[in-house]
């Protein structure tokens, strides 16, 4: 009997014994007879074994069919066991078979990696090795201009390379193929040579667009580096044939354009006699004319002006070059700062692409991009700065020669903006070269203006304004107006040279005001001659310059003295009285105001008589002493709000306990009814 059997026995007995102590005991309790109640239970069990017996015999055939059955589970069970004990035996031994097979297939999967890459790279070199055919018909037979041929030619240098690599290895198959590729090199150089050379041979055509063998250069720019790659002479040949044709191409060219395009210069441009000083009038076109009675219509205004030619610095600035021979059979002629600006753009777009080409097509930058460029364009511009000067010395207008600063400023921009840095040497010769004339000539204007004899003129002075101070005001605006479109500060060698312009100027309007008779006339000159000047440059420049302030101020202070003197004949007693009286109030001198009363009657008295038709005879001499009716009407508002501010302050003053016993200050007009008045005189614009 096993552990668990024994268990349960235990304890039912356990469980016996203690439903019998309940049953001894109770029948203790109850005084029943211990051995009556033995023999009964004895007899019970007897009964109970019997019919257990009983049972079991009747019950014989099934507890036989069961116990067959358990043994039968039994043996079942014994053989599943064996099975399971068996099958627990071959997991050990396929657990073992797996690690061994997994060790194996590592080791296959790295040998077949190992054989992939040696089979690949012993490929790739048979590869690179083998001249195909197809290569060999290619170089030999294909013409250059053919993608076949060019497509060998690439895969051909990629031989060569490799061989080259395999030859430092000592690699023993190269031998094989080494005669086979170096004559399919010369063959393909000879034939790349041959076909360089006609195509830079094209540029010695004359009249050809040199951009068409350029883009076919480019196209095929594979050619220039196998020859470098591979013979670095033949590569320099090819390069300094290039160099000697184009250069002689762009000389003649520049030469040529240069020479026909300033045959196209108006003839009537600017002379050494057409200064700011000189006098206003015309001067003969050519020596017939000298003999001619009928006077020349020549004018100085396009000297002097800037009109619409500062559109070169802006819509103009890239418009289309010049074509000589289209403006000669179509009679055109050009102002020099055109000429000069078509001529600085087609170097600007040669250059460009030039610079371009030769990084792109020889491979080269820095440096050494700079010298092969200078090289091709050196003789162009050097004979461009030579051309440039020749004109430029002969140069009288002044405002052309700052129109061709402005323009090499812009250039210069412009191809650094491109990236071609390689001229800006050019632009620096020139620009120094243009300020230098442009000093020369202004100097001449100066003292054009300086020599005036303002005695010996043909035209007396009176108090318009005079046509040498409108000269100016146009000189000036024309170098403010393209110093604004520029978009640059004022240079100072630009303001140095109108600061001393001014200063002239002004000597002059000293001096031609020193020719009027009376104050009022030397004041009205002034006043239109700085009113000229501010209306011109207040009508084209937007930008505050150091010249318009200054005649601003000047002016100020002429208006503010010719009020006075227009003022003081209708006024006189008024603002005299006004002006000495003052200064005593404010130090609260009664006695020494005291003497003043016998002034204040006849003053009050004056004024209120007379001071509607003063008001109406300034009206009229202001407006018919200045040209400009808005200056008129401005300084007439002016004399009005002075003489308003005058009529104020002598309020003030006899308010002053001084003149309590004034009687005459109840007939003092209303201040408010002069203004009223005065409104009357307010133009509406």
């Amino acid at each position: 009997m096993s552990r668990k059997d024994d268990i349960a026995h235990d304890f039912d007995l356990a469980n016996v014994f203690e439903v019998d102590n309940e049953v001894v005991r109770a029948s203790l309790e109850s005084g029943v007879d211990l051995r009556e109640y033995s023999t009964n239970i004895e007899n019970q069990l007897k009964s109970a074994h019997r019919d257990a017996v009983q049972d079991c015999i009747d019950q014989a055939e099934k507890l036989a069919d069961l116990h067959n059955r358990i043994s039968d589970c039994d043996q079942s069970f014994e053989r599943l066991e064996t099975m399971l004990s068996n099958f627990l035996v071959e997991l050990g031994s396929i657990s073992s078979d797996m690690q061994r097979l997994q060790e194996q297939s590592v080791v296959i999967n790295q040998q077949l990696n190992n054989r992939q890459r040696v089979r690949g790279e012993l490929s790739q070199f048979v590869d690179d090795m083998v001249v195909p055919h197809t290569m060999i018909k290619a170089i030999l037979e294909r013409d250059v201009n053919e993608n076949d041929f060019l497509e060998q030619l690439h895969e051909l240098q990629h031989k060569l390379q490799f061989l080259k690599a395999q030859e430092f290895q000592d690699a023993k198959a190269v031998g094989d193929v080494h005669d086979v590729i170096e004559n399919l090199k010369y063959k393909a150089m000879e034939k790349i040579r041959e076909w360089l050379i006609v195509k830079i041979s094209l540029f010695k055509k004359p009249l050809t667009n040199y951009q068409i063998p350029q883009n076919a250069l480019l196209k095929n720019r594979f050619f220039y580096e196998f020859l470098l790659a591979n013979d670095r002479q033949v590569a320099r040949e090819i390069k300094d044939e290039y160099v000697d044709t184009v250069s002689k191409m762009f000389f003649s060219y520049f030469k040529t354009y240069v020479s026909r395009l300033f045959k196209l210069q108006m003839s009537d441009s600017a002379g050494k006699d057409d200064l700011l000083g000189a006098e206003d009038s015309v001067k003969p076109t050519s020596f017939s004319s000298v003999f001619s009675s009928k006077p020349s219509t020549r004018s100085r205004a396009t000297v002097f002006s800037l009109g619409k030619r500062q559109n070169l610095l802006s819509v103009d600035l890239m418009a289309p070059l010049i074509v000589p021979h289209a403006a000669q059979q179509a009679n055109e002629r050009f102002q020099f700062e055109c000429l000069f600006r078509s001529i600085q753009y087609a170097l600007v777009d040669h250059c460009s692409h030039e610079f371009l080409f030769l990084s792109d097509f020889f491979m080269v930058n820095g440096q050494a991009a700079v010298d092969l460029f200078s090289q091709v364009m050196g003789r162009s511009i050097s004979h461009l700065l030579k051309a440039i000067e020749e004109k430029v010395t002969v140069n009288y207008d002044a405002i052309s020669l700052f129109l061709c600063i402005c323009l090499c400023t812009k250039y210069c921009e412009l191809m650094s903006e491109r990236s071609v840095v390689s001229i800006d040497g050019f632009w620096e010769n020139i620009a120094k070269m243009l300020w230098l004339r442009f000093e020369a000539v202004m100097n001449m204007h100066n003292e054009s203006v300086r020599n005036l004899d303002v005695r010996k003129l043909q035209t007396p002075v009176d108090t318009r304004p005079y046509y040498v101070i409108r000269r100016y005001a146009e000189f000036t605006c024309a170098f403010l107006v393209c110093t604004e479109i520029s978009g640059k500060k004022m240079d100072t060698r630009l303001q140095s040279m109108l600061t001393k312009q001014q200063a002239e100027i002004e000597g002059l309007l000293n001096r031609l005001t020193s020719q009027l008779k009376t104050k009022k006339e030397r004041l009205v000159f002034q006043i239109n001659n700085y009113d000229i000047i501010l209306n011109i440059l207040d009508e084209r420049v937007t930008m505050e310059s150091k010249e318009r302030t200054s005649f601003w101020e000047l002016q100020q202070t002429k208006i503010n003295a010719f009020v006075e003197e227009i003022l003081a004949p209708h006024f006189s007693s008024l603002i005299q009285f006004v002006n000495e009286c003052e200064p005593l109030v404010e130090q609260n001198h009664s006695q020494l105001l005291a003497r003043y009363t016998g002034k204040v009657t006849q003053i009050v008295r004056s004024f209120s008589a007379d001071w509607k038709r003063s008001i109406e005879a300034i009206n009229h001499e202001i407006l018919q002493s200045f040209t400009n009716f808005k200056n008129g009407t401005n300084i007439l508002q002016t004399a009005f709000t002075q003489l308003v501010q005058y009529y104020h302050r002598f309020n003030k003053v006899l308010s002053h306990e001084a003149f309590n016993e004034c009687s005459v200050k109840n007939e003092l007009v209303n201040i408010h009814h002069i203004m009223m008045e005065l409104k009357k005189y307010k133009p509406v614009y």
